[in-house]
């Protein structure tokens, strides 16, 4: 369907559409794309208008019928907590010059770094130059005349490869003509003139660490991929835990039972408590939710030491790839969170042939366990033409930087020589069998 042809609404509220036809458009998309993922966080309350995730769906119809052919998941942002992709400087750089990064707009997973698609289509729609336009124009009447605000900016996070080409197609649109003279003026003052319009939207990139299933048949197999430094120091950490009377138990599905799920909120509240003064960003209500009706997609890893449970982790799953999202301890246990959240995870993909393990955001530590750096993409378009191209220098600079790090992080990978030819981060000059444990610390699994 041509510009023409299609309808754009804005949809406050998941519930609003048919959960049907929403899974059916994100079959594949895997777990955090689900009806019932997203429900939970509005019917929670963890994403509204006063947590500053309020919902702004994006919901494409054909001409005069009720068929939702495309679904947008989107937000207005009036912070830019719980997104992961960091962008406090520019919202202070807007203060400074008397103007409103707030409220934007963003295509993303709320607390939720993992990269997938951000439209979710029938493949009738024609996403090119026109509907971009379109979608903007839309997303800036809506906010103009029900909050009567201006927005600043529109964001895709984390997005995959497919929807990063759909992007990265409208470079030659024009879209930064909404400012007004003076404050185009003013900015150009101080900023320099940015008359020669950038890219519509701008690529940022980041490193995430993921693990990949090298058709493993169990964990020392696994091992035997690495150094024979890093498999011992694996091995001893492991031993100790076992020493001490820790083990793990799995629970998945129907088998995730009440006291199970209190037990790992607890842990999720009291490690949040701890590191940032907050309980966290998702409440009980959420992760019942969840198990109610998420449950196959979930498992729950808790420690025990000598009987009394010490830590717990929540991963979700699907035929795809294994995803670690939050963890909490109640006690200090040295390598307690590695087994927990990476080495757990890492049987739990072997025994269920999934092909990835993807742990989270940030923690270089996650290198010395077999985890190899991936590139990450967001795209961005701000609406003042003279700060969209501040930022364009920006990130061509910072992209020089974060390239480094991509390559410091390969070379640094623990395998050893006779298996780096089948790693999927591609060439790695030599391992580094004198890698070790620097800084390292119990970060959101």
């Amino acid at each position: 369907m041509t510009a023409t042809d299609y309808q754009i609404k804005i949809i406050n509220s998941v519930a609003l559409l048919s959960q049907a036809r929403w899974d059916k458009l994100a079959q594949d998309a895997g777990p955090f794309l689900s009806y019932h993922f997203l429900l939970a966080l509005e019917q929670s309350e963890c994403c509204n208008n006063e947590s500053g995730w309020q919902p702004c769906h994006i919901a494409i119809t054909g001409a005069g019928e009720d068929t939702v052919h495309a679904i947008i998941p989107g937000y207005l942002k009036t912070h830019s907590y719980g997104e992961y992709v960091f962008d406090h400087a520019w919202a202070d750089a807007y203060a400074q010059h008397g103007l409103d990064y707030y409220p934007k707009w963003i295509s993303a997973i709320p607390f939720t770094p993992v990269t997938g698609p951000r439209i979710l289509t029938d493949g009738k729609i024609e996403f090119g130059t026109a509907f971009f336009n379109a979608l903007e124009n839309k997303l800036v009447d809506y906010v103009a005349s029900v909050y009567g605000e201006t927005l600043s900016s529109l964001h895709w996070l984390f997005t995959d490869e497919i929807t990063s080409k759909l992007l990265t197609q409208a470079e030659n649109c024009s879209p930064h003509g909404h400012s007004s003279d003076k404050t185009e003026d003013a900015i150009k003052e101080t900023l320099g003139d940015a008359s020669a319009l950038a890219p519509y939207y701008l690529t940022r990139y980041a490193v995430q660490f993921q693990w990949y299933n090298y058709q493993y048949k169990n964990f020392d197999d696994f091992l035997a991929a690495l150094t024979s430094r890093k498999r011992k120091d694996i091995n001893k950490s492991r031993r100790k835990l076992h020493e001490r009377g820790i083990r793990f138990s799995h629970q998945k599905g129907q088998a995730i039972t009440p006291d199970t799920l209190q037990f790992f909120t607890k842990c999720y509240k009291a490690t949040y408590l701890k590191r940032s003064g907050h309980v966290g960003y998702l409440n009980d209500v959420f992760f019942q939710q969840l198990v109610e009706n998420l449950s196959d997609n979930m498992l729950i890893v808790t420690a025990i030491e000598n009987d009394v449970p010490v830590a717990s982790s929540l991963f979700f799953f699907d035929d795809t790839g294994l995803y670690g999202r939050y963890w909490g301890a109640l006690k200090e246990i040295d390598g307690l969170h590695f087994a927990c959240c990476y080495f757990e995870g890492i049987e739990f993909a072997i025994a269920h042939q999934l092909a990835l393990f993807n742990p989270g955001t940030q923690g270089e530590h996650k290198i010395l366990r077999g985890f190899e750096p991936t590139y990450c993409r967001s795209h961005h378009t701000l609406r003042h033409t003279a700060f969209h191209r501040a930022v364009e220098d920006f990130l061509h600079r910072e992209t020089l930087h974060i390239g480094s790090y991509f390559n410091q992080a390969r070379n640094a990978l623990p395998f050893n020589k006779e298996f780096v030819p089948t790693l999927k981060t591609t060439s790695v000059t030599a391992p580094n069998d004198d890698t070790y444990n620097h800084k390292e610390k119990n970060d959101e699994i």
